[in-house]
């Protein structure tokens, strides 16, 4: 590959860090992931994990975990954990302890103390409504608070009394003086402390004034001396004030720059509104499998490599778009394909009686765990007298033999890894229900030692109805009906999919996963991948649904 190849091979950031570390701009790469422990992460933050530690691992570099814990109001120490766990579970490691912008606060506090005594910053006492009425709009130039150009002192003065609490909240403010004619409306004048009294989950009733995202982040990553700042699309017009902190301060110069965020159909990633899903009761909880939530993903059977694969597959660009879930789901059977073994689970079962087959008689059958790893090995399944097979696959008028190869009336079929069976007689309810069905085998059918000649087009798979294994089984499906989330003008809650969730009480599953554990994965023959869910006890095993078989994308691509 030549160089020019090379180069457009490479994202715009990989070629913009080859380039400042070829002209010595930078020697080294250190990135950051600092997420807000406000909620639990989604398959959004799982692109900027890939994109922030995948670049310091190409690079031999660093990547920290930063908390960007200035907002008590709604943080918790639940939200560190889960995010923490959601990082390793993906496969990163973060560069020494986790870091928190609550670390800096009095090293921020002194920054902050330093743009006053510049005159770069004043307190300011107008309401929120007046602050932002004296923005106006970017065609207008903004009003000067009439607390703009106070003395110094002054200033040192009513902000050292803010720390001292002897404000209350809303009456007293810290705003950066920037420019208030600025067509960048975060340039007038942005406010960088505000009063807040609330407890914060790491540093208790110490503080009572807290900065904001704009002044805390920019900061801590020159602190810290991170090289790149990547962040989304939204932080963009937020850059120039980033680079004016960190000029005015005369400190590390981190480097911000911005990539589209993951917008991914029949999904929301907005914190507030996974919020709003969880307090509502709309979903279980954060981990709920139909919440695009990382842990989500994970409780639904989603594995790291699917993650950090789909989202390679994604890539990184400078413009928003949507991307289409199939590539999701596609991602996930590509990988659940080589690693899955293959079991037979049936949904709906319908009894099946082999009338010449011995009353008593248990034969134990060889099956393949998966045709795609040979190192998998095989398993015994036993086989009896009395089967399940899927309702489905029996119609008691079908179509012609052209287009139906399952069961039906004097119609023969295959019993995977077992024999060729025909059809000779059904059983009915009172209403009108197919109870059961009664077929005979043939003895010279048997798979692997086939001698009757006899050449079938369907084959089924069964559970050995004394030998099965009942379980709860739930089909899940996208939480939302609506592909493009963006553009909807009416409450996001309407497109709800009232079928997301399909719970299937009494499922017969093969004798071999009697002693499944919560995390095992398989592949439900011709119906889909599965994983034993963490409310599976010695008692009641359940399995959620992670995808179906069908791949339209993978057969689109």
């Amino acid at each position: 590959m030549s160089e020019n190849e090379k180069h457009e091979s490479l994202n715009f950031i990989e070629q913009m860090i080859e380039a400042d570390l070829k002209s010595g701009k930078r020697q080294a790469v250190h990135t950051r992931f600092p997420p807000e422990p406000n909620g639990y992460l989604h398959i959004g933050h799982a692109k900027s994990i890939v994109l922030n530690f995948g670049l310091a691992e190409k690079y031999n570099g660093t990547c920290n975990l930063r908390f960007d814990d200035t907002n008590p109001v709604k943080e918790s120490t639940e939200y560190v954990d889960a995010i923490k766990a959601d990082i390793e579970w993906l496969g990163y490691e973060w560069n020494g302890k986790a870091r928190y912008a609550s670390d800096y606060f009095e090293q921020l506090y002194t920054f902050a103390v330093t743009l006053i005594e510049k005159g770069l910053a004043y307190v300011d006492e107008q309401t929120a409504e007046q602050i932002s009425a004296g923005r106006t709009n970017p065609s207008t130039p903004g009003i000067e608070s009439p607390f703009r150009n106070r003395p110094v002192e002054e200033n040192l003065d009513l902000f050292k009394r803010m720390r001292d609490g002897e404000f209350e909240e809303g009456s007293h403010v810290l705003r950066a003086k920037v420019d208030m004619n600025s067509p960048n409306m975060h340039m007038r004048d942005p406010i960088m402390y505000r009063i807040r009294k609330v407890k914060h989950h790491r540093t208790g009733d110490q503080w009572c004034i807290y900065p904001t995202y704009d002044f805390a982040h920019g900061q801590s990553d020159s602190i810290e001396e991170i090289t790149y700042s990547l962040c989304t699309l939204e932080f963009r017009d937020h850059r120039p004030l980033y680079d004016w902190f960190i000029e005015k301060l005369g400190i590390f110069p981190s480097q911000q720059t911005e990539f589209a965020r993951l917008n991914l159909g029949y999904t929301v990633v907005s914190k507030r509104k996974l919020l709003q899903l969880v307090e509502e009761g709309h979903v279980s909880g954060w981990d709920d499998p139909r919440m695009p939530t990382i842990s989500g993903y994970r409780r639904r059977g989603y594995t790291p490599d699917s993650i950090k694969n789909f989202i390679k597959k994604v890539g990184v660009a400078r413009r928003d778009g949507i991307t289409d879930i199939a590539l999701l789901e596609h991602s996930i059977r590509e990988d659940l394909n080589k690693k899955a073994n293959r079991v037979f689970g049936i949904q709906n079962p319908l009894k099946v009686v082999i009338t010449n087959w011995p009353e008593d008689k248990v034969e134990m059958l060889q099956a393949v765990n998966n045709p795609e790893d040979e190192s998998a090995g095989t398993r015994e399944m036993p086989f009896s007298r009395e089967i399940y097979i899927e309702r489905d696959d029996f119609m008691e008028d079908p179509p012609s033999p052209r287009k139906w190869f399952r069961l039906g009336p004097d119609r023969e079929v295959r019993l995977k890894y077992a024999y060729i069976v025909k059809c000779t007689g059904f059983k009915k309810s009172e209403s009108g229900e197919i109870e059961e069905i009664y077929c005979e085998y043939d003895p010279e059918t048997k798979s692997g030692q086939d001698t009757s000649g006899k050449k079938v087009k369907g084959t089924l798979g069964w559970v050995s109805v004394a030998h099965a294994v009942e379980a709860e089984i739930r089909l899940y499906d996208r939480l939302f009906r609506t592909e493009n989330l963006n553009t909807i003008e009416d409450d996001y809650l309407n497109h709800l999919n009232p079928n997301s969730l399909e719970v299937i009480e009494h499922a017969k599953l093969e004798a071999s996963l009697a002693h499944a554990k919560p995390g095992d994965q398989f592949q439900f023959e011709r119906q889909g991948y599965f994983i034993v869910d963490k409310d599976s006890s010695s008692n009641k095993l359940v399995f959620n649904r992670t995808v179906t078989l069908r791949d339209n994308w993978g057969k689109q691509n």
